[in-house]
């Protein structure tokens, strides 16, 4: 019988209605781009900036300082108050520095309508109480929905619309696991994500250049963009040492259990972490002079102090503060972070680069499989006495 004779109907595909009006507060180059993103998803799109003096600049010539090749759109309407921003809106981007987040988020919710979702598009993990970005806004605004986007995604990419895919996770999948019958088939998982505020979210920001996909698991997302901060440093560190191609090779794919083994001590999967959230934003950042973290690592290893590799950035370098941040919550867990360590300790003036590269070649000789590895552990031939500090100096 033929696909015309076939007597089955097809499968009804969901209607999901965007939300119409976002907000994007945060008019950093990310912040920008996002903007430009829901531009051209044909949203009404409001940018809140809290420099006055880029504000200006956009009113006057139609570039941001902070992404300065690139037109903003007229559709765009940016603004310095953060009521005029909010006023009306559906849906806000909060594309804030992570140490910032908590901060911005109590200004947010003195304007936001009852009920409205915020996408977080934050990466990192608070200094002062080890908390996830999802944590800060589950304790700033109670009872709000939220959802997280993060992937590989350099702005001035997305802001000239170079294709570009992401993550959008949010809890709302419902049960996550099991249902009164047992585990969840995957019809029935399938059907409670597209009902989820992640793929409302991403009906509305995604275009022909700009492609979102589903997840639940909002701790594995996080978990990948914070830590993929600290390993672009060390491959930084390592290229401006000199080194090439091999030890890069090894920091992305050690780095990678290190994300893993931490995502999965707070609760999120494994499977996430392969995915974009985690080694393809890992892959992107720890691979191109774009990444501020990368640069960053790169000005260490050609023997910058650590002031004087972030003197005269616009931009926060996220993995200076998550060096600390992540290492202190991996040693919280119980989770072993070699990589991370040795990140922390150069920026902290404890260890220098070198005896950084030593300790970490010449640490017990370990098995690669996940089962074996805690249980395998022989001396290395070339081992020294000492070893990297797991203790804040």
């Amino acid at each position: 019988m033929s696909i015309e004779e076939s007597s089955s109907a097809p499968e009804p595909v969901p209607v999901i209605t965007p939300f119409r009006r976002v907000a994007v507060i945060g008019g950093g180059a990310w912040g920008s781009a996002l903007a430009m993103v829901a531009d051209r998803a044909g949203r009404e799109t409001r940018l809140w900036i809290r420099e006055a003096e880029a504000v200006a600049a956009i009113r006057a010539g139609g570039r941001n300082p902070f992404l300065p090749d690139h037109d903003m759109p007229a559709g765009i309407s940016v603004t310095g108050d953060m009521g005029q921003a909010l006023a009306g809106a559906d849906l806000a981007l909060l594309v804030i520095p992570s140490q910032f987040l908590r901060a911005m988020a109590a200004e947010v919710e003195r304007h936001a309508a009852p009920g409205m979702p915020v996408v977080i598009c934050s990466k990192g993990i608070e200094r002062d109480t080890g908390l996830l970005m999802t944590q800060v806004i589950a304790e700033v605004m109670p009872g709000r929905p939220q959802a997280v986007l993060s992937g590989p995604s350099f702005a001035a990419e997305v802001a000239e619309g170079q294709p570009t895919a992401v993550t959008i996770a949010s809890a709302d999948v419902q049960p996550l696991e099991d249902d009164e019958d047992g585990p969840l088939d995957p019809e029935s998982m399938g059907a409670a994500l597209v009902a989820s505020l992640a793929a409302r979210v991403a009906v509305t920001l995604g275009t022909t250049s700009f492609r979102p996909y589903l997840s639940d698991d909002l701790t594995g997302v996080e978990v990948g963009g914070a830590v993929k901060n600290v390993l672009a440093i060390a491959c930084g560190i390592a290229a401006g040492r000199g080194l090439g191609s091999n030890p890069r090779a090894a920091i992305i794919t050690r780095g990678l259990a290190e994300l893993k083994r931490l995502a999965q001590a707070l609760g999120g999967r494994r499977e996430t972490v392969t995915g974009l959230a985690g080694i393809g934003d890992l892959t992107l950042t720890c691979s191109s002079e774009q990444s501020r973290n990368f640069t960053f690592g790169l000005a260490l290893g050609r023997g910058a102090t650590p002031d004087e590799a972030l003197a005269g950035k616009s931009a926060v370098v996220e993995g200076a503060v998550n060096a600390e941040t992540v290492t202190a919550l991996a040693r919280r867990l119980g989770v072993e972070m070699p990589i991370s360590e040795a990140v922390h300790a150069i920026i902290r003036g404890r260890l220098d680069i070198d005896a950084a590269m030593t300790a970490l070649l010449t640490r017990p000789i370990r098995a690669e499989s996940r089962a074996l590895e805690p249980v395998v552990a022989i001396d290395h031939p070339a081992s020294r006495a000492s070893d990297l500090e797991t203790t804040d100096a």
